[in-house]
């Protein structure tokens, strides 16, 4: 998890999907760049298809997907079920749902938090926070 060139901590890939490109942006901004400083910068990759995201996390080298419950055609408490079936060591997976009260769906989709529509900055923040620090080692923060 270390830049050997810069020897600082090489930053962290989160997967944001939404079929919204509204819901994407609402998402990045609340996060911003460094949403702590015990954590080392995020790198957004921005996706608005299931296929791409499949591709995506196939692919490998992603710290953590935030996936909107409400996207359509295929939402994200969908694509979170099928991840973590089909992808062996998937990443956390944040679902975005529609209410408070989807979050028993979340956790049917095996999802490792979610955080209700409409977002809130703070709870979203510390969400991330607490997953991506279960994949940043102690001393690499």
């Amino acid at each position: 998890m270390t830049d050997t060139t810069s020897n600082k901590p090489a930053a962290l890939r989160v997967l944001v999907y939404s079929d919204d490109v509204n819901t994407r942006r609402q998402v990045i901004l609340a996060l911003g760049r460094r949403p702590h400083p015990d954590l080392p910068e995020l790198e957004y990759v921005e996706v608005a298809t299931e296929p791409v995201v499949i591709q995506q996390v196939d692919a490998g080298g992603l710290d953590l997907l935030i996936l909107d419950g409400e996207a359509v055609p295929a939402g994200g408490m969908g694509i979170a079920k099928q991840v973590k079936d089909e992808i062996y060591e998937c990443p956390p997976v944040l679902v975005l749902t529609g209410r408070p009260q989807d979050a028993w769906l979340a956790t049917w989709s095996r999802a490792e938090a979610a955080v209700p529509h409409p977002l809130d900055p703070i709870q979203l923040a510390e969400a991330v926070i607490r997953l991506l620090r279960s994949r940043v080692p102690a001393a690499a923060r």
